[in-house]
């Protein structure tokens, strides 16, 4: 599964990169051989994307653990499939016992600046752990900032008392990792009203 996500991930950068490219081409001429050699790439490279999403979402399908997982974590409002497949991957293939660990395993822990001029800094989160399942909680905690009842509380009610915008985000990140964390443990799907385990 890992393999598969890792290779997914892959082929949609090298899918981005080449329509950046694309772009270029439409505001900088280029040769027709130049241009129609993009196209066939990226037509290739969203076959390839198409291909891997599936096989993904098969193997998933194919084992109940993990179906059953996937299937608890899109009661979560703002992740989808993507993200809950990522989450699966990630949580189940570690023994953590606490929501606190899968948020430090993930790099969401803030830490404060200890050195020289950076004193004054706000804090930041570490970035260590796992890049690419953090992308996906980044995108997905944008998304739950406004439809996610307990994250949308949460992060109305930090920037209504100053914090920076990346700090509320941030917190809703563990937040978000909280929930899933919680949705798993219990085997239970989310609940607006529902306490998310640590």
């Amino acid at each position: 599964m890992h393999a598969l996500i890792a290779r997914l991930d892959a082929v949609e950068a090298d899918l981005r990169r080449e329509q950046n490219r694309q772009e270029k081409a439409e505001v900088v001429p280029m040769p027709t051989t130049v241009t129609e050699s993009l196209q066939q790439h990226i037509d290739f490279l969203k076959a390839e994307a198409t291909r891997l999403q599936t096989a993904l979402h098969d193997h998933i399908d194919q084992h109940p653990g993990l179906r059953q997982d996937r299937d608890l974590l899109l009661f979560i409002p703002a992740v989808g499939e993507k993200t809950a497949q990522r989450w699966v991957a990630v949580l189940r293939s570690r023994s953590f016992q606490s929501a606190d660990q899968a948020t430090a395993f993930l790099g969401l822990v803030p830490i404060e600046c200890q050195s020289g001029s950076s004193l004054h800094r706000r804090p930041r989160l570490s970035k260590a752990g796992a890049p690419r399942i953090r992308a996906a909680l980044y995108r997905a905690a944008v998304v739950a900032t406004r439809y996610n009842p307990h994250i949308r509380t949460l992060y109305k009610r930090l920037l209504a008392r100053g914090k920076a915008k990346m700090a509320a985000l941030g917190a809703a990140l563990r937040k978000l990792v909280q929930l899933a964390f919680g949705v798993l443990k219990h085997q239970k799907p989310y609940q607006a009203d529902w306490t998310p385990a640590r």
